[in-house]
């Protein structure tokens, strides 16, 4: 007797594939909600969640790569998540907060943050697997990346939550960080990734203590906590550019070395 043949069945995705994933979209949902915070006027609220997006973008590629869950979905969906978290609702948040005082001027600075956040994604993402990357370059990103840009461009509003308004809640101290912050996004200059930083052994308690510690005054100090991290951001910036200039001399002074021994 004749039986038709079944077609093969679809394989289904197993979860070790679909946890990276669902990390991103809960930082998508979490940047979408600090929107949702800014428009009530709940503006500490608003930082947490931008904050908790930064945290699960942190986690998912991690995670991606230890359960070897990574995909070309998954990094498509992490840049989207990406720009609509750290590009779009911050700059609107800023906006609700002081940037609609400005009127005009300080929408076309929200677009530009938002513009300058869409460029510099999209340059990281033609970069990736680039490979003509010289080795030295590796630890470092090109640009402030989005993570770190939203939680700059946000400065402004922890530095009034803790301090009081007066001074960092004028549109005009937005509007530089805005600027300022929009140029280190699109810029060429480097910046610290620690995605590949192998730590000493040596190091390890130390640095332990250093993330114990610091966990402490987020419970117990946020705000002033929130806003040394970045402030210290902000200050490495300057070391990167030095660190990535003396080894990038280093690789053309062995590179010179080379060719006159094989010379």
């Amino acid at each position: 007797m004749f039986r038709p043949k079944r077609p093969p069945r679809i394989r289904g995705l197993s979860i070790n594939r679909l946890i990276p994933n669902i990390l991103t979209l809960l930082a998508l949902c979490a940047g979408l909600t600090s929107i949702r915070f800014a428009m009530h006027d709940m503006w500490k609220e608003a930082v947490i969640a931008t904050v908790l997006a930064a945290i699960l973008d942190g986690l998912d590629g991690r995670v991606a790569r230890l359960l070897q869950g990574t995909s070309k979905f998954g990094a498509e969906l992490d840049s989207l998540s990406d720009f609509v978290s750290f590009g779009v609702a911050p700059a609107m948040v800023l906006y609700f907060w002081t940037m609609r005082g400005a009127g005009g001027f300080g929408w076309a600075l929200v677009l530009l943050f938002s513009v300058c956040c869409a460029l510099r994604l999209a340059r990281f993402n033609t970069m990736i697997g680039e490979p003509d990357l010289p080795p030295y370059a590796y630890n470092f990103f090109t640009g402030v990346p989005a993570p770190a840009a939203a939680g700059m461009v946000l400065l402004p509003l922890a530095l009034t939550i803790q301090f009081g308004g007066g001074f960092f809640d004028r549109p005009m101290v937005v509007a530089v960080f805005l600027m300022g912050v929009s140029f280190l996004m699109v810029s060429q200059i480097p910046t610290f990734s620690f995605k590949k930083v192998r730590i000493p052994h040596k190091w390890v308690l130390p640095i332990l203590l250093v993330v114990g510690a610091v966990a402490a005054f987020l419970v117990t100090e946020p705000w002033l906590t929130l806003s040394g991290l970045g402030c210290a951001y902000l200050a490495s910036i300057p070391f990167a550019m030095r660190s990535f200039r003396r080894l990038k001399s280093q690789a053309e002074s062995a590179a010179v070395a080379d060719g006159a021994a094989s010379g």
